[in-house]
């Protein structure tokens, strides 16, 4: 009797230990939510008291302004920093109320308003409002990757991609949304909550730089930086109807890893790995991406950070009109995508023969054993463990359930589903697609092969593009827009923009078109590769989209952003012409 006294006693003391822990948890997350909505109502009132000052704002004229225009206008001083500040602050305002896209405003956006006024010279982005997505540091204010242990420690120095953009007259005023530890292409976190597309409700806006595109979309920011280790600039821009470039990744400076020692702790663009982590620009058109690679690429940032190549923009390249020899494919055979993303393709294809550009098809090689050999593993190279560890002392956001207990898994269980599903091999690489994430912790020596095997890869792949003498590939990008929830339900779908993750080249996305009736009509008869469990939770993930954006992916060789940016610019020419 004694025993069991105990035994209950100390059960019942794990339970009450555990609620009390939840209920902390739960406290931090409304007090995080509190501070948010505070901090909407103040500037909800800063933007009302500008509107009493100035009730002669054209709002609508300066939203509808292109950047490149927007910039002109403030150099020559027909539109000031203030109005065009306020303008856009007060879109915000409503665009998060609709969407849930912003994780919090910059109060300080005000200071650097009247710091631009003091510059010497005008910037390249002089008086341009700049959203930030949330794990790029901003002085004083959080970066958390919507995880609760990240609450506490605001970041005590501006990151250099933040100083660089200041220095050129941008002004960052908020910070936006993400998944839960950035590994979900959908954007919800339990401290925050679930983003929305503007342009549907019901979709979600991508991930994991989703706040982003649901912010731009919504017209309530004109540029924004986000960053991409799948897919995560390029999604969002496909599901909302963006421009948004993924540069190679050592092309510019992301975040300062002294500066902010916990967030380095769950920010898995923080790591070091051979898939590295891009950061990079999302807007409404190419030229405003342009223009923002253009500011960036400056003398600061190279004396800033000195491990960023002082290779500036080259304008030539950019500007050039000479016929480019195009690399295309509609499928990379691995996760076949909805009719309406192969259509963009063919479409696109056409249209830039037309142009008097040569087109030759391209196969990019061995998808299967990148995505699951190359791309998953580098993640779950320790069996997950290391992604575990960021939601100690969390709730789990429940579209990351399914990864989070996939990872679970006991490593000796593990071990025999390996042993088990081995003579099934050429079945899971065709369609068991998260057969990466059971894999057992390697070894170092391991670790080193895995990097070898993808500097392998990279120059055969290089290789097979300069056999064709391409100067570009055009190329599918996931898509239309996902209903939420189920992002996490398809993580690796996103096939078509990890392989230039793997491989480190610039690739962009251009919206070239929208869902039509046929396309939907289409969709009914889709079977996917073999019409399994996956291919139907595709199917049911993008019906509904009649309306909605469709892009296409343009992909160049590393260091030629230029060039990527230029092949971009010619099919958003031709695809708004059309």
């Amino acid at each position: 009797p004694a025993a069991l006294a105990l035994l209950c006693g100390s059960a019942a003391a794990v339970v009450v230990w555990k609620w009390l822990g939840r209920r902390q948890i739960q406290k931090k997350m409304e007090e995080a939510r509190r501070t948010r909505d505070e901090g909407v109502k103040k500037m909800a009132k800063v933007v009302q008291q500008f509107r009493e000052q100035v009730p002669s704002v054209q709002t609508d004229a300066i939203l509808s302004l292109p950047l490149l225009e927007l910039t002109g206008r403030l150099q020559e001083g027909s539109l000031s920093p203030k109005t065009v500040l306020y303008t856009y602050l007060e879109k915000a305002l409503e665009v998060t109320q609709q969407t849930n896209c912003l994780r919090h405003f910059i109060p300080e956006c005000e200071e650097q308003l009247q710091e631009i006024q003091r510059q010497r010279e005008k910037g390249l982005l002089y008086g341009i409002p700049v959203s930030i997505k949330d794990h790029v540091g901003h002085k004083g204010h959080l970066s958390t990757c919507g995880l609760v242990q990240c609450l506490d420690t605001p970041v005590q120095e501006d990151s250099v991609l933040v100083k660089v953009l200041k220095s050129q007259g941008a002004i960052p005023f908020a910070m936006t949304n993400v998944p839960q530890s950035l590994f979900n292409y959908d954007c919800s976190n339990p401290v925050f909550g679930q983003t929305l597309n503007p342009l549907n409700h019901q979709k979600s806006p991508g991930g994991s730089s989703g706040g982003e595109g649901a912010l731009i979309a919504g017209r309530g920011s004109i540029l924004g930086i986000g960053s991409d280790i799948g897919g995560s600039i390029r999604l969002p821009s496909s599901f909302c109807g963006l421009c948004g470039l993924k540069p190679t990744a050592e092309r510019l400076r992301e975040v300062d890893q002294c500066l902010a020692p916990r967030s380095l702790n769950v920010d898995i663009c923080s790591r070091p790995t051979p898939v590295p982590c891009a950061v990079g620009p999302m807007a409404r058109d190419v030229d405003s991406l342009a223009l923002c690679m253009k500011a960036l690429l400056c003398q600061e940032m190279f004396q800033l950070d000195p491990t960023v190549p002082p290779i500036p923009f080259d304008e030539e390249v950019y500007s050039s009109s000479a016929p480019l020899r195009v690399g295309y494919y509609d499928t990379d055979g691995y996760f076949p995508l909805p009719p309406c993303m192969r259509r963009a393709v063919w479409e696109t294809r056409g249209a830039l023969q037309a142009a008097g550009h040569q087109l030759v098809p391209f196969s990019p090689p061995r998808i299967h054993y990148v995505m699951t050999e190359l791309f998953l593993k580098t993640f779950f190279a320790d069996g997950g463990r290391a992604w575990l560890d960021v939601f100690t002392g969390d709730i789990v956001d429940p579209n990351l359930k399914s990864q989070v207990n996939c990872c679970k898994i006991p490593r000796l269980v593990k071990k025999l589903l390996a042993l088990i599903l081995k003579p099934l091999q050429f079945l899971l690489l065709l369609k068991f697609k998260n057969v990466a994430t059971i894999s057992t912790r390697r070894s170092v020596k391991e670790m080193w092969n895995h990097h070898h095997q993808i500097e392998v890869y990279r120059t055969e792949f290089i290789a097979r593009w300069r056999e064709l003498q391409l100067d570009v590939v055009l190329c599918p990008v996931l898509g239309p827009a996902f209903t939420t929830g189920y992002p996490g339900k398809l993580l690796t779908a996103i096939s078509s923009t990890m392989l230039y993750n793997v491989l480190n080249f610039p690739a962009g996305v251009v919206p070239v078109s929208t869902v039509t009736e046929a396309d939907e009509e289409e969709l009914r008869l889709y079977r996917g590769c073999c019409d399994d469990p996956w291919d139907r939770t595709l199917k049911q993930a993008v019906a509904g989209a009649v309306g909605l954006p469709v892009a296409v992916q343009c992909v160049a060789l590393p260091w030629q952003e230029e060039l990527c940016l230029r092949f971009m610019k010619e099919v958003e020419t031709l695809s708004r012409e059309k």
